[in-house]
């Protein structure tokens, strides 16, 4: 057997999916294996028993996202959600020292500041839109809001 022989055989199984080819002649023997890739391997060897099933997890989402739906149109009738107009940080009250504005049980008027978002260096005050009283404050003094995030539960 020549070298070009087997250099033109190598070549042309490189398109192939032959993974081994061995050939014997009366002046010898050549055998030429090749690396299929770890995809086409593992497909080969493996049974499909041994795959995880992706879908389980999306199942587990569809089951919670109902529930947690649910729970919050209850919340929202029967109480009214004061909502963060922006994203800032939230503050319970003037300054550091300073009471809180708002306690959970108090009571509340239209118009009374409830908190601070500071965004961009501006204090903003968020206030009351409803009478009534302050069932949960759902954000801890100092942390992050996002727009939309809700801030209080109050009782109409």
């Amino acid at each position: 057997m020549d070298k070009e022989f087997v250099f033109e055989l190598i070549e042309k199984l490189k398109d192939t999916k032959v993974e081994e080819l061995e050939i014997l002649t009366e002046s010898g023997k050549i055998r030429i294996k090749q690396y299929l890739g770890p995809k086409e391997i593992l497909s080969q060897t493996l049974p499909p028993t041994y795959y995880i099933p992706q879908p389980v997890v999306e199942i587990k989402e569809e089951i919670k996202a109902p529930v947690e739906t649910q729970v919050k149109e209850e919340i929202q009738k029967k109480y009214h959600v004061i909502k963060s107009p922006l994203v800032g940080t939230f503050y319970r009250s003037p300054s550091p020292g300073a009471p809180p504005f708002v306690e959970e049980g108090d009571m509340v008027s239209k118009g009374q500041v409830l908190c601070i978002i500071e965004a961009l260096k501006v204090m903003n005050e968020i206030e009351s839109d409803v009478d009534g009283k302050v069932v949960k404050i759902l954000v801890e003094n100092g942390q992050p809001v996002e727009y939309g995030q809700e801030l209080f539960y109050i009782e109409v």
